[in-house]
């Protein structure tokens, strides 16, 4: 049985990704991403370097992983292998923690110059749960959650926030590991089962899956709806409003 909220009736508690879910910075932390990675391999390895891919380099290796693993994961994949270096490390540092700073610090200027836009679809959608008695919660690699949202004027929508800056401080993994989704159905006093993931991102289906959730919603923003799918999606729209 499905409501009309397209879910299963069993469903107690939806718990939200943000970059491309909730926010239209998807595509902006995708252009951080080929900045940071484009110079950085440009210096390495000369003119002649293999540039990153804003579309599969960023659906395989960084989109919905916290910053550092994003750096690892991509660099891995070029068989490149950096020195960890500290979390304060400087942009400019020749270091996993250095690399992810330089690209956090040209994601705020991207956002500074050029704002942050909402999905109104997702926000209406937000509230209609809301409005069905059902619980909410933001779940985000992110160390900029609570700015964005309020920026956007949406941070009551939401009961509970696992983001950036509380899965450091209670040292849980981030995608495609499950644990944030699982610390926000824990805060939240929902079981797993109980609960619907909505993710755009392939590691975090993976992690909506890996967690056993009752349902797993797959946002494509980027005609990616197979490889949703292939990575544990229930359903896949293209926006929350078509549930």
């Amino acid at each position: 049985m499905t409501t009309t909220l397209g879910l299963p009736d069993t469903i107690q508690a939806c718990l939200f990704d943000l970059d491309g879910v909730v926010t239209r910075t998807a595509v902006v932390h995708a252009a951080a991403w080929k900045e940071t990675f484009d110079a950085f391999l440009r210096e390495r390895e000369g003119a002649g370097f293999r540039p990153f891919d804003q579309g599969d380099d960023y659906d395989e290796y960084v989109d919905g992983r916290p910053r550092a693993d994003g750096v690892r994961t991509f660099l891995a994949s070029r068989d490149i292998h950096l020195p960890e270096g500290a979390p304060d490390d400087p942009p400019d540092a020749p270091t996993v923690h250095g690399l992810g700073n330089r690209k956090n610090e040209l994601l705020l200027e991207k956002i500074r110059t050029q704002g942050v836009e909402a999905y109104d679809g997702t926000l209406r959608y937000i509230e209609a749960v809301r409005a069905r008695g059902l619980r909410t919660a933001i779940v985000s690699s992110s160390a900029n959650t609570r700015d964005v949202l309020r920026s956007i004027g949406a941070e009551d929508l939401f009961d509970v926030r696992i983001d950036g800056v509380v899965a450091a401080e209670r040292g849980l993994p981030g995608k495609p590991h499950p644990d944030t989704f699982l610390a926000a159905a824990r805060d939240l006093g929902v079981d797993p089962a109980r609960a619907a993931v909505f993710e755009d991102a392939l590691a975090g289906m993976d992690a909506g899956r890996a967690g056993n959730f009752g349902y797993v919603v797959g946002v494509d923003r980027v005609g990616q709806t197979e490889a949703l799918y292939a990575h544990g999606a229930d359903v896949v729209v293209n926006g929350l409003e078509d549930l």
